[in-house]
């Protein structure tokens, strides 16, 4: 059977018949950046010439998003949405799944936005019966191309601990292995599909107790390729030792597994021979990551996206043009410890303080900030050398977080700091050091040079997000609030910048990280 199948194929090649090959294009976590970064990379109008090219070059293109499209830049913080969902549609996304960002304004402001996608929208296991988005997603979808049949999943992280539980109320969840399995094999026993494609917002690398890729991967039997997000995972083809491509299956096949990084600075694309399907696996198809970069011309632009994208570009002038600061060097936000996580932290105890003053005033019992931990995932932009606009601290901070100061126990910080240290680290504030070994297991947690007392009780700044015990921090669920602020927290950072400017005071920070690796 198999030679009958390549001779035909041979004979077809002889004739000057060509081979019926499917495209999947992907990306992730673009995260609001619409237009290019400083450096020429990424940028919607640029992805989109991308996008036609191929297009224009191939007759079956399928374009896929993996989650996350919103948030982490001001189109987001003042459009709330209106910006990158139509622009999913002027892109022509064909197959559509939710990040945890699109929570991020609650489940009616998600289901009103969706609800503009042309794109087929999936979910396998989340349940949405009885809130805003019911009906508007399916387990799967199936494609009929080139006589064959494929059938695309999308499965989507546990919320919990990662998005704000007030903006998925009534949600349910369903387990991501047993459910992108059962749907699989329902693809191929029920549906007869020939290739299986799991769309995904679970992560590549493993930073919590949740599903990552390629445990997803390793766990099953009818997926054949994982497109997936969350991570921000840069999978190279060409540097397969770092993040593999390629993973075994539980019957030792090969499974495709591919992500794009963040901020679309590339394009994936996936090419499949649907005529040798039978006799190839994953690990044969092509995979390739395509930068976007400003190498098409004005003309090769597409005037209906930048038509669109005018008015909203024009209404945020006055803020990207406001300058209230300096930096004194690049306070960079990749990794999760140095100089501009410090900068956060020691924002954050130098506010409470203030806050708290200002409460010592009527009450000389007040207790003065012990310390504060930022979460590093609030950072969403580095501040580069230069001077400093009140627009970029809105889309570096840009989520509705308020500043809130609790009383919580010392064995709960040592808790909250053993998960920190597990992750590499977090912004914490000058007063604190902790200590791990190299592989993360912490060792002690020093509040000016001093053991934290398990026993003791302590006066922490943060933001409610980490309060209310998301992105891991469990334990700090259990403190007890006694202040809460009621605007955004980059409103006071913003204050601050323009009182260190005011000063002739640059932005700048200690670098040295407060998480500290033993190496004895």
């Amino acid at each position: 059977m198999k030679k009958t199948v390549i001779t035909a194929i041979i004979a077809g090649a002889a004739l000057g018949v060509a081979a019926r090959d499917l495209v999947i294009l992907h990306t992730n976590d673009t995260h609001s950046l619409i237009l290019p970064d400083a450096d020429g990379r990424g940028g919607v109008m640029q992805r989109k010439a991308i996008i036609d090219s191929v297009r224009n070059a191939n007759k079956d293109v399928i374009l896929v998003d993996a989650g996350d499209k919103v948030q982490g830049t001001l189109y987001f913080k003042f459009f709330k949405g209106d910006v990158e969902y139509p622009l999913q549609n002027l892109l022509g996304v064909d197959i559509s799944i939710l990040g945890n960002h699109e929570f991020d304004n609650g489940l009616q402001a998600l289901a009103d936005k969706e609800r503009i996608l042309k794109a087929d929208r999936l979910s396998a296991n989340y349940d949405f019966t009885g809130t805003p988005a019911e009906g508007l997603f399916k387990p799967y979808v199936v494609k009929n191309i080139g006589g064959k049949k494929i059938g695309f999943i999308g499965i989507n992280i546990d919320p919990e601990s990662i998005i704000s539980q007030k903006n998925y109320e009534g949600m349910g969840f369903r387990n991501v292995i047993e459910t992108a399995n059962s749907t699989a094999a329902f693809l191929k026993d029920e549906k007869k599909c020939d290739l299986v494609v799991a769309v995904t917002h679970i992560g590549y690398t493993k930073g919590n107790d949740k599903t990552t890729d390629p445990e997803l991967a390793r766990a099953s039997k009818d997926i054949d390729i994982i497109i997936g997000g969350h991570s921000h995972t840069l999978i190279d083809p060409e540097n397969p030792s770092k993040y593999p491509c390629i993973v075994e299956n539980v019957e030792s096949r090969p499974v495709l597994i591919v992500q794009t990084g963040k901020s679309g600075k590339y394009l994936g694309q996936i090419r499949v021979d649907l005529d040798k399907l039978k006799i190839s696996t994953p690990a044969d198809y092509d995979y390739s990551l395509i930068a976007v970069t400003d190498r098409f011309p004005e003309e090769n632009l597409d005037p209906k996206i930048k038509n669109f994208l005018q008015p909203f570009t024009d209404s945020l002038q006055t803020v990207t043009s406001d300058i209230i600061g300096y930096a004194a060097h690049d306070l960079i936000n990749e990794g999760r410890t140095g100089a501009f996580p410090n900068w956060v932290a020691d924002f954050g105890s130098r506010y409470g303080n203030m806050v708290l003053d200002s409460l010592r005033l009527k009450d000389p019992s007040t207790p003065r900030l012990d310390f504060a931990i930022m979460n590093v995932g609030g950072i969403r932009n580095p501040i580069p050398q230069g001077p400093v606009s009140a627009g970029q601290i809105l889309s570096t901070f840009p989520f509705s977080n308020r500043y809130v100061i609790m009383r919580i126990s010392g064995k709960d910080i040592i808790e909250t700091m053993k998960v920190a240290a597990k992750k590499g680290g977090e912004a914490v504030s000058h007063e604190v050091t902790v200590i791990s070994d190299k592989d993360g297991n912490l060792e002690r947690v020093l509040l000016d040079l001093d053991e934290i007392d398990p026993g003791k009780e302590y006066v922490v700044g943060t933001i409610d997000y980490v309060a209310w015990g998301n992105d891991d921090m469990r334990s700090m669920a259990n403190g007890q609030w006694i202040y809460s602020s009621d605007e955004e927290v980059s409103m006071p950072i913003i204050r601050y910048v323009k009182e260190l400017s005011r000063l002739g005071v640059p932005l700048m920070s200690d670098p040295n990280p407060r998480f500290i690796v033993r190496n004895l």
